[in-house]
């Protein structure tokens, strides 16, 4: 059973981060020529969907970390942003990094409670509900295809581990890490001191679920767990995923990236572009 829900704070999240200076090598050929942020899912690319999630839940500012094809980003957001004032950094070694220099390109920009969220994600917009006040993270249920870092909680229903895989071990059940977190201001500075200790010590390949991971085990982050099982999401980090998440979200208009016809596959190889057109259909099955 999950332990109850503790009652709001009076100061909500108005401000959010989205890392998006990755060159999404793992989704080409389709980040050949875009980011992974604007690839599309059905008709509406990843970071639409996010601009419209933040309208819809109230967000004022959003801080954007660009790296690969950035132009792209600034070009988008400039008729689509709606309510949110759009703010930029560009890491300049987005190609030899990983997302924790990414958060740490941000440490000087954002000095108030905020939402972190990953480029690659898509979800129900309402799952936004419970995120909107500070120090939480979404998770979920493990599921047979899900990988990478998990979590698993206490009692109250608060973060007590990180892990790097999905193995369940003597430490509990664990779940899947969403990639989507709220900071308050005071954990917010400690991740920058610990992010500042990897960052000098040469770390800047790692991933910043790290400094979480060190900071729950020194008793000094707490992070409530707040559960995405209720609602559709995922991760795209594959044309695989890409056909998943097309799936989970169809389009009212159908119309799949696969309609664009092969000449959008021109610079690719035939054995790419076969793999990425049967992904894709198989997201209409």
């Amino acid at each position: 059973m999950r332990p109850e829900k503790k009652p709001y704070p009076q100061r909500r999240v108005t401000t959010a981060l989205l890392l998006a200076a990755g060159t999404g090598s793992r989704l080409l050929p389709l980040t050949k020529k875009s980011p992974k942020c604007l690839t599309l899912v059905n008709e509406m690319s990843i970071l639409e969907r996010l601009i419209k999630s933040l309208n819809q839940n109230g967000f004022k500012r959003l801080v954007v970390v660009t790296g690969h094809l950035e132009d792209c980003i600034r070009n988008f957001l400039k008729t689509r942003a709606g309510n949110l004032t759009i703010e930029y950094v560009f890491s300049p070694l987005y190609k030899t990094t990983n997302n924790i220099y990414s958060l740490w390109m941000a440490r000087d920009i954002i000095n108030e409670p905020f939402l972190l969220i990953e480029s690659d994600l898509v979800f129900d917009p309402s799952l936004l509900t419970e995120m909107l006040y500070p120090d939480r993270i979404a998770i979920a249920g493990m599921k047979p295809w899900l990988n990478g870092s998990t979590v698993t909680i206490n009692a109250s229903n608060t973060i007590n581990a990180f892990y790097s895989d999905a193995i369940n071990g003597s430490g509990g059940v664990r779940y899947k890490t969403v990639n989507i977190y709220s900071l308050s201001v005071s954990s917010w500075y400690l991740v920058i001191e610990k992010l500042n200790q990897f960052i000098l010590a040469g770390r800047v390949n790692d991933y910043y679920e790290k400094v979480f991971k060190q900071l729950v085990i020194e008793k000094t982050l707490s992070l409530e767990a707040v559960f995405f099982d209720h609602k559709p999401w995922y991760e795209i980090d594959t044309v695989e995923d890409l056909a998943s998440a097309e799936r989970l979200f169809p389009s009212k208009v159908s119309q799949p990236f696969y309609t664009l016809g092969t000449n959008y596959f021109k610079d690719t190889d035939l054995p790419v572009r076969k793999k990425v057109l049967q992904g894709s259909l198989y997201a209409q099955s």
